[in-house]
């Protein structure tokens, strides 16, 4: 404009805007100020959003046919997780809570040379949002139904995910060896949700299996193969890797693992990528076998090692420069950053008002589980229990990985209780919420945790024991004799006794909970062993001992009730038995 800052702010002035020379104006300011100088003013073509990852076009003479991604999806304890067992012939549902399936699972399998994908989705109504996520990655929805139960509630979820993803359907409708199966019923509920089988005249297969007999297996496989050739499924594995991460946790030795499905181009050892709002270099892969990897094609699962933090399950997965990718990143933590203060700034103001003006009661809540997908499901189910006035849950901190102090000092700050799933608190936690009074639950089993908090807000929930922790062993050496498996321990702090409850603990997750067999100082059983000596320790039903897991000692103590408490406590009852 060949006039100088001064002469620009000095118009502004006459023209009654106030800036200095570092301050933005608008375009309309700008284009009047300009045509005062005699210049015109032109608005700059808008900005690229930095948070955005750039578009790949593919070439279509590059694509290539990839393997079908197939969800399996349906009621809880409809025999979803035993009908993938037997397919990849291994056994999930021994380690899963209660048999039931509280992560996203995905995995690789062969037949007749030709490779399928398997998602195992949970069926407890609290994973809606995993269901979601599953069906949206997906290019075959399988369907599981109990013959002898028929469709129910997460079922027709499920054919609402499968519908609005718009992926085929095949339905396996399952447990046929059991003597109440009844197959056709199925049949004429499912027809009532547009699902009609071919031989109806419609175009949904439906194929009778049975988990347990291992039959008909065979036949829902070639029909999953036939409805994939029918997808002409096709990814271009010469570009740069895209793929969405699947479930997400902090693992104690390894860092950041992330569960990413490729779903286009190929992920190698070495690639820098961005997840969401965190970012990295792709240090290891492992499959859904348990072996390093140099690879990963389209459609392939891996668990991914080398981001900087914990990504969100459903982000999308990148593989680009590595400026690019770090930029990214972290232009998104900084959008991320600012939405949080603006609404922890509206949410604070509101929660203390509400407070004081004894308007509404508040349930304050700390999540902190194992996986980001556990996270995800308990906030949704906890915030649905929001039905009435009276109590209100606010989620005021959720988190993978252990319960730390600064979640002590958040719960303490906000008068929160702290809720562990398949985590546990670490020593420094567990005595800062012993001298700040704070409430941590732990619980294996999504559900339990749901119906202790729905208890407590129709007060109906009266805590008749409290846990004590006795003591904390470390084992150290894993010794094998003809009739037992004994753990070769060192007691860190307090005593263990031997009828102690147990729990043992692997990175700070809860692996086993139950009782101890035999305790022994050299060949002599005892009663007790106290801190800073070694002993020997054999456990009922538990055999998958590891060095450096912790077991820790405890037992449930009674908690006294005053006559007030009991009154209280009775009046509530009745007060909820009214309204029902």
């Amino acid at each position: 404009m060949s006039c100088t800052a001064v002469e620009v702010i000095k118009k502004l002035f006459i023209m009654g805007v106030m800036a200095t020379i570092n301050q933005e104006i608008d375009f309309d300011t700008a284009a009047l100020v300009a045509a005062e100088f005699g210049v015109d003013a032109e608005e700059l073509p808008p900005e690229v959003d930095p948070t955005l990852i750039p578009e790949i076009e593919h070439n279509p003479a590059d694509m290539k046919l990839r393997p079908p991604v197939v969800t399996v999806m349906g009621h809880v304890d409809h025999g979803k997780t035993s009908l993938l067992d037997v397919i990849r012939k291994t056994h999930v549902t021994a380690q899963e809570a209660g048999g039931i399936t509280q992560h996203i699972g995905a995995y690789q399998v062969s037949i007749n040379n030709k490779k399928i994908v398997f998602l195992d989705t949970p069926g407890h109504e609290a994973f809606t949002a995993m269901r979601a996520r599953g069906a949206q990655v997906t290019d075959i929805a399988v369907l599981v139904v109990a013959a002898d139960d028929g469709v129910m509630p997460q079922t027709i979820e499920a054919i609402n995910h499968a519908k609005s993803a718009g992926v085929p359907i095949v339905v396996a409708i399952n447990k046929m060896d059991k003597p109440g199966a009844n197959a056709d019923r199925v049949i004429q509920e499912l027809m009532n949700y547009e699902l009609v089988p071919e031989n109806y005249g419609g175009q949904t297969i439906m194929v009778k299996v049975s988990a347990k007999k291992q039959t008909g297996i065979e036949d829902l496989l070639e029909h999953i193969i036939l409805v994939a050739e029918m997808e002409e499924l096709k990814a271009n594995p010469n570009s740069a890797a895209r793929g969405v991460i699947i479930e997400a946790q902090l693992d104690k030795g390894r860092g950041p693992v992330a569960t990413v499905l490729v779903q286009n181009g190929t992920l190698r050892v070495g690639d820098s990528i961005v997840a969401g709002t965190t970012h990295g270099k792709v240090r290891a892969m492992i499959n859904d076998r348990g072996d390093s990897v140099k690879k990963a094609g389209p459609s392939v699962p891996v668990e991914v090692l080398g981001l900087n933090d914990v990504p969100a399950a459903g982000d999308i997965l990148a593989a680009l420069d590595e400026k690019l990718a770090k930029s990214i990143a972290e232009h998104r933590l900084d959008k991320q950053r600012t939405q949080l203060i603006r609404s922890k700034k509206v949410s604070l103001d509101d929660l203390f008002q509400r407070i004081q003006e004894g308007s509404i009661k508040d349930l304050n809540i700390v999540i902190k589980a194992d996986v980001q997908g556990s996270i995800e499901a308990l906030s949704g189910a906890l915030l649905a229990l929001n039905k009435n006035d009276e109590v209100r849950v606010n989620i005021v901190h959720s988190g993978v990985g252990a319960v730390n102090e600064s979640d002590i000092m958040l719960a303490s700050a906000a008068n929160a209780l702290i809720i562990a799933f398949n985590v546990r608190p670490d020593n420094n936690a567990r005595r800062l919420a012993d001298s700040e009074n704070i409430d941590i639950r732990i619980y294996r089993v999504i559900y339990d945790a749901i119906g202790d908090v729905k208890a407590a807000m129709s007060g109906m929930l009266a805590p008749k024991y409290k846990e004590v922790i006795q003591g904390k062993v470390e084992i150290r050496k894993v010794m094998k004799f003809s009739k037992a498996l004994v753990a070769g321990s060192y007691v860190l702090e307090g005593k263990i006794y031997n009828n102690s409850k147990i729990r043992i603990l692997r990175d700070n997750i809860e692996i086993f909970d139950g009782a101890i067999d035999s305790l022994r100082r050299f060949k002599d059983e005892v009663k007790e062993v106290s801190a800073g000596y070694e002993c020997g320790i054999s456990i009922v039903d538990f055999k998958d001992f590891r060095e450096g897991d912790i077991i820790e000692a405890y037992k449930m103590e009674e908690i006294e009730t005053s006559i007030a408490d009991a009154n209280r406590e009775a009046e509530a009852r009745h007060a909820a038995e009214g309204k029902q």
